[in-house]
């Protein structure tokens, strides 16, 4: 009798195929958790932005700005105005957008914060004063 030693090759693709199906999985595992922590970091943005409108420049000014700039939200790190992608808001390609309501001469007096998530609705965040 013959005796082999080595691997047949059905042996090599069944082992072939299980660490194609492993990467594949990892590699959709790693996508979703990146998806949240790039939701979770959208979310914690349009909150600091929510609470420095109206804790800070509402109550200061007693309306709402027009558009949010780096000047405009003083009581927070303004790195939190670029989105995950370094899209700052305002930009079209921001996943942050700032829709002011009911505005005369850069006063308004109601507003919305949006940030688009990936695979979940979007995180709306509305000014408490209308």
């Amino acid at each position: 009798m013959n005796k082999r030693n080595g691997f047949t090759v059905i042996e090599l693709l069944v082992v072939i195929a299980f660490l194609i199906a492993v990467a594949v999985l990892g590699f959709f595992q790693l996508s979703k958790i990146r998806n949240e922590s790039d939701n979770t970091k959208k979310r914690t943005a349009i909150n600091a932005m929510y609470y420095s409108l109206e804790e800070g420049f509402y109550a200061k000014n007693g309306y709402y700005p027009e558009k949010i700039e780096d000047k405009t939200l003083l009581t927070m790190d303004t790195a939190l105005l670029n989105d995950p992608n370094n899209k700052k808001i305002g930009d079209r390609a921001s996943a942050y957008r700032y829709e002011a309501a009911n505005c005369n001469n850069g006063k308004c007096k109601s507003y919305k914060l949006r940030a688009v998530l990936a695979d979940e609705d979007d995180y709306i965040k509305e000014s408490r004063h209308k």
